[in-house]
This record gives structure tokens, C-alpha cells and sequence, in this order.
């Protein structure tokens, strides 16, 4: 995993330390309990309950891990309202044949229905900045891409 600096809402920062307490200690009986009981079935190299219990503990204990790296590498902070594309600025975007929104924070902060487009990506490299009624382009596997900022406003860690 890499130590990049992981920007959060207060909201989203509160939503990661309730899902990991969550899995910590709820999660993990009930996983155990799922192991335990797989195991009373009998032999284990033909249970396949067994098999799907430790894969569920496995996944979770991946949660957990990247949770908790995440939480260690977070800036916790309320976006900014500077009337430029910030991380943590809720942004619509178009040009002639799209029109986009989306948030420019990492992906721990997604709001259903918004795209969120982490602030090293190409696409909010070149919009961070920007005010609204600029112009921007930056180049991606597919070509070169052209927008321009429509509106801006800082996101509020809800949905």
C-alpha cells in the first residue's frame, strides 16, 4: 500500500472508524462463528461452507488492514470555499458532447450518483485550480480530453 496523504470529510473519516470497529469486533464473531460451525461438518478439505468462511475472513481482514492504513495516512478537513477547484470541490464539468459531476477527493469520500476522481488522476490534475468558466485539457490513454468548468462548490461530506 502506498503512504499518499488520503484527504477526508470529518463525515467520511466518522464512517471509516464506525465500519472498522464494526468489523473489528462484530465482524470478526460472526466470522468466527461461520468458521466454527463450517468446521462441525465434518472433513475439511471437501467443506466447502469452510472454504467460503475463511475466504469472508480473508476478504474482511483485507478491509480492515486498508481501513486502517487509510485512517493512519488521512487529512481530516472540511473543504474549502476559495471559488477555484480545490480537493474536496464538488465540480461540474462539459464540452460538446459531455457534461460530468464529480468530486475531487479520494475514493474513501464517494457520494452514490457522483463520480469521484482522486486528485492524482489526469483528469483532476487539470482542474484543480480552475475557476469556473476556464477551460481546461489533459491527455489520457484515449486522446486528448477538453472541458470546461461550469461550477464549484465545496462538498459537504453527504450524499
Amino acid at each position: 500500500m502506498s503512504d499518499k496523504t488520503i484527504w477526508l470529510t470529518p463525515e467520511a473519516h466518522r464512517k471509516l472508524v464506525e465500519e472498522l470497529e464494526e468489523m473489528t469486533t462484530t465482524g470478526r464473531r460472526y466470522i468466527e462463528e461461520k468458521i466454527a460451525e463450517a468446521r462441525s461438518h465434518g472433513d475439511l478439505k471437501e467443506n466447502a461452507d469452510y472454504d467460503a468462511a475463511k475466504n469472508e475472513q480473508g476478504l474482511m481482514e483485507a478491509r480492515i488492514r486498508l481501513i486502517k492504513h487509510n485512517l493512519d495516512n488521512a487529512v481530516v478537513r472540511e473543504a474549502a470555499d476559495t471559488g477555484r477547484v480545490e480537493i474536496g470541490s464538488l465540480v461540474e464539468i462539459s464540452n460538446d458532447t459531455v457534461k460530468l459531476k464529480l468530486l475531487v477527493a479520494s475514493k474513501e469520500n464517494k457520494v452514490d450518483g457522483i463520480q469521484t476522481t482522486p486528485p492524482e488522476s489526469p483528469l483532476a490534475k487539470a482542474i484543480l485550480g480552475a475557476e469556473v468558466g476556464e477551460t481546461v485539457s489533459y491527455d489520457a490513454p484515449g486522446g486528448t480530453f477538453t472541458y470546461t468548468v461550469d461550477s464549484i462548490e465545496p462538498w459537504d461530506g453527504g450524499g
